[in-house]
């Protein structure tokens, strides 16, 4: 067992890996799933010590062998353990064959599956029903078992994936098991981390099974698992003779009336992340009094997109849509931001009025949320949601520069790196409103300060889930605010 890996897989690929360390690496196969038997049984008695009634739910592929040797592992460890079988054990093949015929030499109790077995007593119940192979929704009996042991308040251990859950997308087939702690082996899947995945795999570990590391450069990865490793390097300690000019000019665009909070919470956001100088534009009726809140930021009351011009000639950098609203103000003044030359952050309302008339651009990045996204692409936030991996990449495909999709599992892709990487921080408590105008503020500030557009946007969404879960940490998920993350993205931006 070993820290999460940072290169992420489709299902495939890991097939493609199990299949190269045995054909052509010579590890039989029987020995991988020992292995992976092994390193969940270990799992099962670090997590559980306690734990003495188990009973471990089968399936009828290689998935189901992991299960055995879990129950024969168990069985040698003098707990009890039943199989509940949900496929005549008989028609198993291969690898998985041997396993059962292994634990039926060990003496392991196998039964029929039935939703009475799960009785109150058992400790722990171990989901080995379905691998990486599923592609359809679940059914049938199958699904009944799913829907069975999620009804039961007893622990639930996953092996490689909860069953139900689509490998690749973190989609839910059907049903899906909610598992308290899941071990996935060889390679760390995709979908494990976005959408879906992470409320049903509960604790994620790793186990590479003895894999020889140098295998794994013969298949590239679907996408990377980005924790702020290159932060010290991207934000080093400043030079003692800087000064403000040195770090950018932030123009925020936003704040309608009865907006005016989103704009501000955006503009902090970008000073405390390090920005030199932060502007914003913003209805005269605003004005005063925000800056009378925050004097280190520099409010302007624009009407009209003439005036706002002066402005965009002094920006670095400029952030668009943070309570833009959707009326002729807000329209007139992103064309405006549109038709300058500097890069930009789009966001809220900015996407939305993108949507009904949009443009390509080498320069920007956009952070909608799945219900942005699903405007952006015509389509519906369920169908965003069934693959946000491929949502992700047409966006940046179809506008250009960098996309933001938020949710659990943000994905960050990239149009001219062609790159996707995911980023696992943030909590539930964040589904709160101002969280994405803080995140559009955290990006602008890192652009402003020199970094490019596919690493502002990954170390602007790890800082301000990092700043999230502090804050979570601190007092609780339930009641979060936006502008608690502020004075965290102060510390966090000098690593």
């Amino acid at each position: 067992m070993r820290a999460l890996p940072f290169e992420l897989y489709r299902a495939a690929q890991v097939r493609e890996l199990d299949r190269i360390a045995i054909q052509e690496r010579g590890i039989p196969g029987y020995t991988l799933m020992n292995r992976a038997g092994e390193a969940a049984f270990n799992l099962l008695r670090n997590r559980w010590p306690e734990a003495r009634r188990i009973a471990v739910v089968c399936g009828s592929g290689n998935n189901a062998g992991d299960g055995y040797v879990v129950a024969r592992l168990a069985q040698r460890a003098g707990l009890e353990v039943e199989v509940l079988t949900l496929a005549d054990p008989d028609r198993l093949q291969g690898d998985a064959r041997t396993a059962w015929q292994d634990a039926c030499a060990a003496n392991v109790a196998i039964t029929v599956f039935s939703a009475a077995a799960l009785d109150d007593g058992l400790d722990l119940l171990v989901d080995a029903i379905l691998g990486t192979g599923l592609e359809r929704e679940v059914s049938g009996h199958w699904r009944d078992a799913i829907e069975a042991m999620n009804a039961r308040p007893t622990d639930i251990l996953a092996l490689d994936l909860p069953s139900g859950l689509n490998a690749d997308t973190g989609a839910v087939l059907g049903a899906a098991i909610h598992a308290t702690a899941t071990i996935t082996f060889i390679g760390l899947k995709q979908g494990l981390l976005t959408a879906q995945g992470p409320s049903h795999c509960g604790e994620l570990n790793f186990a590479a099974l003895g894999v020889p590391s140098d295998l794994y450069a013969t298949i590239h990865p679907a996408c990377w698992r980005y924790a702020g490793d290159d932060l010290p390097k991207r934000l080093p300690p400043r030079p003692r003779s800087a000064h403000k000019g040195q770090f950018g000019h932030v123009l925020v665009i936003g704040g309608d009336h009865g907006l005016a909070g989103a704009a501000r919470m955006a503009a902090e956001a970008a000073a405390r992340c390090g920005a030199g100088l932060v502007s914003i534009a913003t209805r005269t009726a605003h004005a005063g009094l925000q800056a009378a809140i925050r004097p280190e930021l520099m409010f302007h009351g624009i009407e009209t997109p003439e005036a706002l011009a002066p402005l965009l000639d002094r920006a670095t950098v400029i952030a668009v849509g943070p309570g833009l609203g959707h009326g002729e103000w807000g329209r007139s003044l992103l064309q405006a931001a549109l038709a300058s030359d500097k890069p930009l952050v789009v966001d809220a309302d900015g996407l939305n009025l993108l949507a009904a008339e949009p443009t390509y651009r080498h320069d920007w990045i956009l952070t909608p949320h799945p219900g942005e996204a699903a405007r952006l692409l015509k389509m519906t936030p369920p169908q965003v949601e069934i693959d946000r991996f491929a949502a992700v990449e047409e966006l940046a495909l179809r506008f250009g520069g960098v996309t933001v999709l938020k949710g659990a599992g943000s994905l960050i892709a990239s149009q001219a790196d062609g790159q996707v990487a995911l980023c696992t921080v943030g909590n539930p408590g964040m589904a709160s409103g101002g969280m994405g105008d803080v995140l559009t503020g955290v990006i602008a500030g890192l652009l402003a300060q020199g970094l490019p557009l596919f690493a502002a946007a990954k170390c602007g969404v790890y800082l301000h889930g990092l700043a999230g879960d502090l804050a979570a940490r601190s007092d609780g998920e339930r009641g979060l605010l936006a502008t608690d993350l502020l004075p965290l993205l102060r510390q966090l931006a000098n690593p």
